[in-house]
């Protein structure tokens, strides 16, 4: 899915980040993914070494993981870069 977002849509979540944050700035992303081991540790694994708190929990029925990320980083091109990495994990549905 992630990897489908055009160049056009990072330039304008750039300029939004630009126009709300002040960086550095702590982030708050949120993905939901198949409840899949192997695609969360992909993703823990995209924000290791960053000191960033993840946070999993299962839906209703277990089939799905919604995981919040919040990690303090330095820009919106540290912003746009790690959505772009998790935008590699098939299946991955940023919000």
């Amino acid at each position: 899915m992630e990897a489908n977002k055009s160049e056009e849509f990072y330039t304008r979540l750039r300029a939004q980040l630009m126009d709300t944050n002040t960086w550095p700035s702590d982030y708050l992303y949120k993905f939901i993914v198949l409840s899949d081991d192997d695609k969360i540790k992909q993703i823990h694994d995209i924000f290791d070494n960053t000191g960033a708190v993840i946070n999993s929990k299962k839906s209703k029925k277990g089939k799905y993981t919604s995981v919040s990320v919040t990690v303090n980083l330095s820009g919106p091109d540290a912003v746009i870069q790690k959505y772009k990495e998790v935008g590699a994990v098939e299946g991955v549905i940023s919000l």
